[in-house]
């Protein structure tokens, strides 16, 4: 893993958390995201060399949404860069990951990405994330427990 890419948190509602975190870090999002396959709207603020990430759901039966009625508001993830996403997941997974998704899929800011089961690793859902490119790969399925 290279780096922390970014830092998910769940939001209630991603334009008043947008302003907040306006104030907090001095600086405007750079981006708005819809990504529709997981029921997510996401919004980007660059903080140094990674990124904060704010998630609001968009559907009630979204990951988003039943972590938002479980805990509330708050950090979601932590996501960190790979450079090689499957070679990374088949470590993780001879290592007794246990992964939320078999094949990476598209996710937010042209990425592939790909979880790690929050019980596998000490209540913290991890996410893979590689600079997706061109390229179009398959939707994995996924669900965050």
């Amino acid at each position: 893993m290279n780096k922390i890419e970014h830092i998910g948190i769940a939001v209630k509602n991603l334009e008043e958390s947008n302003e907040l975190f306006q104030k907090l870090l001095g600086k405007a999002h750079y981006k708005i995201e819809e990504v529709a396959t997981e029921g997510v709207n996401t919004s980007f603020f660059k903080v140094g060399e990674n990124k904060v990430e704010l998630l609001e759901a968009t559907r009630e039966d979204s990951a988003i949404a039943k972590f938002i009625e479980k805990r509330g508001e708050g950090v979601h993830h932590i996501a960190f860069a790979v450079d090689d996403i499957e070679a990374e997941m088949k470590r993780l997974a001879d290592e007794g990951f246990r992964l939320l998704n078999d094949r990476p899929k598209r996710g937010a800011d042209n990425k592939l990405v790909c979880f790690i089961h929050p019980k596998t690793a000490n209540g913290v859902l991890v996410e893979l994330c590689q600079d997706a490119g061109d390229e179009r790969p398959e939707t994995g399925d996924e669900s965050e427990e």
